[in-house]
């Protein structure tokens, strides 16, 4: 005896509007091109894309864009999604350990950080690919490369800066709001019952306490510490003024950053792709990228991955996608 069983919601959903697109489709009102198998989250294989140049030799593009962080982004109504910025970065080293051709990597970035923990592990991914192969890897910044996006850069052989960049912004953040008040006003009550009087440290149902201000300022000030204390260690050539100044979490001009040792000069894409030519001893080399499936990069300034929606948020509603949920500490410059 077979038993019928309703289908979950999204299946139904996904199902219905795939009925609608082919019954549109057979009305000869659209053509759909893509994948059929909206169900599907799988990443497609990474390709490789020549974008310029020619040569045996190959000096990867790697694309960091948007917000860090280390969760997938799923697609309008669940079809389809974003892999998550480490994910993205670490497939693309993987790709590159495995080919010999490739020479160097210019890192493009474009960022104003994200969380403290992405951020980290993209600098050491980096770091590790670079003395494993030794490969050269040189940073190329462009509108914005912030907090968790400079923390990434400091993997960098070299980091050049547009004459445009905004950089700096070395420092961590705690998002946190209270609606105590909101909930007195609608006779709404704070009924949590927890283990210890930590537990809900940050709990947006209550005001909070000294105490609990000092444990997380506590823990701040150990993730600040190893920022800055990075900073200081790859940046050999910081000023004594900027040592100091930096560690105020301010954003500097291209110019004030050369000038204080954050970044070794100022350039452009192409100019930082020819130095990752000369520091890897070839005369000539492809410039290429990695990408799935639809993804389509014809130049070094198209970004390899499906760009997010673009959204304006602040500091009270940085739930909109970008970032994990729940509670998180951010090397994040957002005004």
């Amino acid at each position: 005896m077979t038993i019928s069983q309703p289908l979950p919601m999204p299946t139904l959903v996904h199902r219905s509007l795939l009925a609608a697109l082919l019954t549109l489709t057979a009305a000869g009102c659209i053509v759909i091109t893509g994948d059929f198998d909206p169900l599907s989250r799988r990443p497609r294989p990474l390709t490789e894309q020549v974008v310029s140049g020619t040569g045996k030799a190959k000096v990867l593009l790697i694309d960091l864009s948007g917000v860090i962080s280390g969760e997938e982004r799923a697609g309008p109504l669940g079809l389809g999604g974003r892999e998550s910025t480490v994910s993205r970065v670490q497939a693309e080293l993987d790709a590159a350990a495995e080919d010999d051709a490739v020479r160097a990597i210019v890192v493009r970035i474009n960022s104003p950080g994200g969380t403290v923990t992405a951020s980290d592990i993209i600098y050491t991914a980096l770091t590790r690919f670079k003395t494993e192969h030794g490969t050269p890897v040189l940073v190329q910044m462009l509108d914005v490369a912030a907090s968790g996006g400079y923390y990434a850069a400091l993997a960098g052989d070299e980091i050049v800066a547009t004459p445009t960049t905004v950089t700096g912004s070395i420092g961590v953040i705690f998002t946190n709001i209270s609606v105590a008040g909101l909930m007195d006003k609608l006779g709404v009550q704070n009924q949590t019952v927890a283990s210890g009087a930590m537990k809900d440290i940050g709990s947006p149902l209550r005001a909070m306490t000294p105490a609990e201000r000092g444990v997380l300022q506590n823990l701040i000030g150990d993730l600040q510490s190893r920022f800055v204390d990075l900073v200081r260690e790859r940046r050999p050539g910081l000023t004594p003024e900027m040592s100091t100044t930096m560690t105020d979490g301010r954003v500097f001009s291209a110019d004030q950053a050369l000038q204080g040792g954050l970044i070794d000069r100022l350039g452009y894409l192409t100019d930082t792709i020819e130095r990752a030519k000369q520091r890897a001893g070839v005369s000539e080399a492809r410039v290429i990228r990695y990408r799935r499936g639809d993804e389509y990069a014809d130049t070094i300034y198209a970004r390899a991955a499906v760009p997010a929606q673009v959204t304006q948020v602040s500091l009270l509603s940085l739930q909109d996608g970008r970032l994990p949920p729940g509670p998180h500490f951010l090397y994040l410059w957002e005004p």
